[in-house]
């Protein structure tokens, strides 16, 4: 058990240090540095006493916590985040190893000092093959703690000075109308990144993004709430399923009432924990305004906003737009994808730009069978057929939002592809199609 008590109690205590007494000297480096801050764990109560005196004698050491209950004291490390953790290894040194292995992968921050009475050498080598940095024989000389105590400060120093990693790019994937494809564009959009990417199922209650990808997640996105926390890259990489070289998935749950327990804020801290660990994010949330969707969509840098040339389709896309336009998000936020385009189509591409404000920025073309077929094989597109239409026309969109590119004087595959298109059409059927789009808008 572990308790709020004083110093004088035994091992099995919260303990606390005061600073030491009045008239112990510090030196000026002692004085300038700031103190390692360090918790104990010992099953033995004579080995707990020697740590305690040898560390209290260090005036650069402030001891936090200490006992011998490995799950409470887990938690006071998670809580108190020390520099260090003095692991002794007593008579049940294996169970002590496999606290060391699991503080080693789940608080790589925490530098792991072992300690053993008499330990034998296999011993020492486990204890360090498991995660310790360092290793004191008990009782334990002061020089040799001074030593150890060097090289934890080297070691947390180099934490503290380490270049924050740079923001990754978070882009979702979005459209306010089910049926357009936003989960096979988001999907391929990912894949077809050269980077370290997620692809985050934000479809809590019906999310199936494993189908596309081919893989059988073992945890999900409730996973990383419950444990958000303590999240660092280790447990990230625990509770995300990999798919490729650059690829990794965090999947919806797969029962619905852990999706009850999801709350926006908790979408939010995980996203900004995976912003640090993933050069790309891309989200497929619902299909619908809800309050995690909005978190996702606030914290996205760009929204691709998914659209296929029918009318319903077309009117939800404008009602997103004027969504977004009283959410605040600046218009260059938001790029539109025209899904499943075709030759058959009469809309005219020009009126239904005009109709909604913004430019299109790709033309995913409809080729049902490709599609469907790199769906049922659980392989996106872009990795099983590279060099189809819809695979090139996705990278092609992939590189443009990668590099925050927009003019549209730029996107020359798609402005020759659509004045070739409208060349071969007569200007009858042209003016036909003009004339029915308007009609239909106007009923909007």
């Amino acid at each position: 058990m572990v308790l709020p008590v004083t110093p004088r109690h035994s091992v099995t205590s919260f303990i606390q240090i005061e600073p030491p007494a009045v008239g112990f000297e510090l030196n000026h480096e002692e004085e300038m540095t700031d103190p390692i801050s360090v918790v104990v764990l010992s099953t033995g109560l004579d080995n707990f006493k020697d740590i305690r005196r040898a560390l209290t004698a260090e005036s650069r050491v402030k001891l936090l916590a200490g006992g011998n209950d490995i799950d409470q004291l887990y938690e006071e490390i998670v809580r108190l985040k020390p520099a260090a953790a003095v692991i002794a290894l007593g008579q049940n040194a294996d169970h002590a190893v496999r606290f060391i292995e699991r503080l080693n992968s789940e608080c790589p921050k925490t530098a792991i000092i072992s300690a053993a009475q008499d330990a034998s050498p296999d011993l020492i080598l486990k204890s360090l093959r498991a995660g310790a940095r360092e290793f004191l024989r008990i009782p334990i000389s002061a020089d040799e703690l001074r030593t150890v105590l060097d090289r934890i400060s080297e070691f947390c120093h180099k934490q503290l000075v380490e270049a924050p990693r740079k923001q990754g790019r978070m882009i979702a994937v979005f459209s306010s109308k089910g049926g357009c494809g936003t989960s096979f564009i988001a999907t391929n959009f990912a894949a077809a990144t050269n980077a370290k990417t997620i692809l985050v199922d934000l479809n809590l209650q019906a999310g199936d993004l494993p189908l596309f990808l081919g893989v059988e997640p073992k945890y999900s996105i409730s996973d990383m709430v419950e444990k958000r926390n303590r999240l660092d890259e280790a447990l990230i990489n625990t509770l995300v399923t990999p798919h490729s070289k650059n690829l990794w998935l965090l999947a919806a749950p797969r029962e619905a009432d852990s999706a009850d327990e999801i709350e926006p804020q908790h979408v939010f801290e995980v996203l900004q924990k995976l912003r640090e660990h993933y050069d790309y994010i891309v989200l497929d949330p619902q299909h619908t305004f809800d309050s995690i969707t909005l978190a996702a969509l606030d914290q996205s840098d760009e929204i691709v906003l998914i659209l296929t040339l029918d009318i319903p389709a077309i009117r939800s896309t404008q009602r997103a737009l004027e969504i977004f336009d009283r959410l605040g998000y600046p218009r260059k936020k938001v790029r539109i994808v025209v899904n499943r385009w075709s030759k058959q189509i009469d809309l005219d591409l020009r009126q239904v730009e005009k109709f909604l404000g913004e430019p299109a920025v790709g033309f995913v073309p409809s080729e049902y069978q490709t599609a469907v077929n790199s769906i049922n094989l659980g392989t996106p597109l872009v990795q099983s057929e590279p060099t189809s239409k819809i695979a090139l026309e996705i990278r092609r969109i992939a590189q443009e939002i990668s590099l925050g590119v927009m003019p549209l004087s730029e996107a020359t595959p798609r402005r020759t592809f659509w004045s070739s298109f409208l060349k071969k059409q007569p200007a009858q059927v042209q003016a036909q199609a003009q004339f029915n789009l308007q009609t239909s808008m106007e009923k909007i």
